[in-house]
């Protein structure tokens, strides 16, 4: 007769544990089907999506930071929409707005994109500032206010923006509220040659052109799963000197030579959150200080500004960042 484990008890949260991280993981193994060479970016968009934040993805056109997100889509059983930000587009082609009905003559709320589950921002600098803004109520508050009412976003609701870096023409500068309202920045490098050799291979397979195809991809998730997700992530114990860690670093910041502007308490907050989506991702059973220093630079790169001259030398964020996590003493427990 099998022992009955009673929901509450340490030995049920511990299975709870597992089934959630074996599950993420299979999510992972179906991302990495489409996306290869990008194991870095897989995981960090995991994490934010366990952690209930957003990503920006930066990276040069061709890398597959729009292949990455329609892979997910196909990998969660949620909704998904899609918008491409250009300089012409209205704040109301992403929130909705009122139409007259003739019919009944009275105004409908037509809701826009943005009622999802899983939102692609496409190209998001090439949109003014205004228009970058519709997002910000969404993306802090899960609601948009239309003619006067509040409307609650479905949960989970995640964005994900794509921006390029190298091309500035006819692009708008992300305002630091916006930035800020993104748990993670990832960058997006070049794979390494024996994994473009093996994307070359399977592309050149494909009758989709140019681009891997995601419909053989299983659907992982649902909806409340990933909620699922979230709340057994933010039950992970964690000690406080891993908590005071994530503070030390997020302060840190905002004294360091070289940086003229530092990290506000959202740094802070999202440093423990996106640590305990790490520490699920890889089937720990609490959080440790790596996990804080695993997402510290794509949590930190976006809130913090370099000095001039320092930028002029040709030196980067993350090379500040990261003497500042070198130099910065973490817990030994």
């Amino acid at each position: 007769m099998t022992e009955q484990i009673e929901p509450g008890t340490a030995t049920h949260a511990a299975q709870q544990r597992q089934r959630a991280s074996q599950l993420a993981q299979a999510v992972r193994n179906e991302l990495n089907k489409a996306l290869i060479g990008q194991d870095a970016v897989v995981d960090a968009v995991l994490t934010a999506l366990i952690a209930g934040g957003h990503v920006l993805l930066e990276g040069v056109p061709g890398l597959g930071k729009t292949l990455l997100v329609r892979a997910l889509a196909r990998c969660f059983g949620g909704e998904f929409a899609r918008i491409q930000f250009t300089p012409d587009l209205m704040p109301s082609d992403v929130t909705g707005h009122a139409v007259y009905d003739l019919q009944t003559e009275q105004f409908k709320l037509r809701k826009g994109p943005l009622f999802t589950n899983l939102l692609l921002a496409d190209e998001i600098n090439r949109a003014p500032a205004k228009t970058q803004a519709a997002l910000l109520e969404a993306m802090q508050e899960r609601q948009v206010t239309l003619e006067g009412r509040a409307l609650p976003i479905a949960q989970p609701f995640m964005v994900l923006a794509t921006q390029n870096p190298i091309e500035q023409e006819g692009t708008y500068p992300l305002p630091e509220a916006e930035l800020d309202r993104f748990m993670l920045k990832v960058r997006m490098d070049y794979p390494d040659a024996d994994q473009e050799l093996n994307m070359v291979r399977q592309v050149c397979r494909s009758t989709r052109a140019d681009m891997l195809d995601v419909q053989p991809l299983r659907t992982v998730l649902q909806a409340k799963d990933v909620q699922a997700l979230q709340r057994i992530a933010s039950d992970l114990p964690l000690d406080d000197q891993v908590l005071d860690y994530a503070v030390r670093l997020a302060r840190s910041t905002r004294t360091w030579p070289g940086l003229t502007l530092g990290a506000g308490p959202r740094a802070s907050i999202a440093l423990v959150r996106c640590a305990r989506a790490r520490a699920l991702l890889r089937g720990g059973e609490f959080v440790i200080p790596d996990d804080i220093k695993g997402c510290a630079l794509a949590v930190l790169r976006h809130r913090v500004r370099i000095a001039p001259e320092l930028d002029i030398e040709g030196l980067q964020v993350d090379q500040v960042l990261t003497q500042l996590l070198d130099q910065v003493p973490a817990p030994r427990l």
